[in-house]
């Protein structure tokens, strides 16, 4: 009974007791999540193209 009971309290806490935001606050916020997600992809992948071809040139200058 004792999980019952948790999930029949957690239910009221989450409808009586939770501020939720709005819809429209919520997609204005998912699109500012999505649009840093891609930017900071963006950035980790220039810096990783550029650490591989430096790494790569590296080991060209010392084969030679």
């Amino acid at each position: 009974m004792a999980i019952g009971n948790y999930i029949s309290e957690s239910y009221s806490e989450l409808k009586n007791h939770v501020t939720w935001t709005s819809w429209s606050e919520a997609q204005r916020l998912t699109i500012v999540v999505a649009v840093f997600s891609i930017i900071f992809s963006l950035a980790i992948w220039g810096v990783d193209t550029v650490f591989s071809a430096a790494i790569e040139q590296y080991f060209e200058w010392i084969k030679s």
